[in-house]
């Protein structure tokens, strides 16, 4: 029997050394454990920093409910949502019910409601066929507004489409007509006009005094709500105080014409 060649075993040794090598480091891990522990660490600190701060948000949030406004078929009531220096919502908590009135109010407080977040303001467009209805959110919203300005917390903004907010603001004025004299007493007028419009109409002086006390009292929200949906003098007279209700179109012109049409 021939005896293996002493150069030939060094040969198989170096071989099966090299095999058990190269197997060892092909059964090493891929990647280092500590490393990949590191970069899921990281990860998570970078997801943890873009997510939104959800607390800080809900604290500059503030809700305003302004004053309830008096309208033929019922009362209007508004309240505000605002965050961060905008409305972001706006609802009507209180307005017109029954009968006809459901219908008025299904179709214009949504329409009001998505014209206030547009607009930023009480600048928005009465709904054809709920007058009264409009006018009172307009009422009521302006009322709303006006708490938020005074509380000083969070004021909306106004978008681009109402314009330049504080030049606006500053353009702002008050006019009172002059005073029309009725059968039944003096009437005066006095209106808020904004970027040429009425933003607000009041009666600072009307009939009083027996029956007409419930007929100024019927006639004058009325006639306010009117001249601020129609924006003019041409509003409609209200049945049962046909006087008051000439005397304040007469009056309503004079500070229109005052302020300049």
């Amino acid at each position: 029997m021939k005896k293996s060649h002493p150069i030939r075993r060094v040969l198989l040794a170096s071989a099966a050394t090299v095999s058990g090598i190269v197997l060892l480091l092909s059964l090493k891990p891929a990647s280092d454990p500590a490393a990949s522990a590191q970069g899921a660490a990281a990860q998570e600190t970078a997801a943890a920093q873009e997510s939104p701060q959800g607390g800080a948000a809900a604290a500059g949030t503030s809700t305003v409910t302004g004053a309830v406004a008096q309208t033929q078929y019922g009362v209007v009531q508004v309240r505000l949502t605002v965050a961060g220096g905008k409305i972001t919502k706006a609802e009507a908590v209180q307005a017109p019910h029954g009968g006809t009135s459901d219908q008025k109010t299904a179709l214009s407080v949504p329409k009001l409601n998505q014209e206030v977040i547009a607009t930023q303001s009480a600048d928005i467009t009465s709904v054809s066929g709920a007058t009264y209805t409009s006018g009172g959110y307009k009422q009521s919203l302006q009322s709303a507004i006006d708490k938020m300005k005074t509380a000083g917390a969070n004021t909306p903004a106004p978008s681009k489409s109402s314009a330049a907010g504080a030049g606006q603001a500053a353009q702002a004025k008050t006019v009172t007509g002059d005073v029309a004299t009725t059968e039944y007493g003096p009437v005066q007028v006095r209106i808020t006009v904004a970027n040429g419009k009425i933003t607000k109409a009041e009666a600072i002086q009307a009939p009083k005094g027996g029956t007409s006390d419930q007929k100024t009292a019927l006639a004058i929200p009325k006639l306010n709500q009117e001249a601020v949906a129609a924006g003019s003098a041409t509003i409609d007279s209200v049945s049962g105080a046909s006087y008051t209700s000439g005397g304040y179109k007469q009056s309503l012109q004079s500070a229109l014409d005052k302020a300049g049409g």
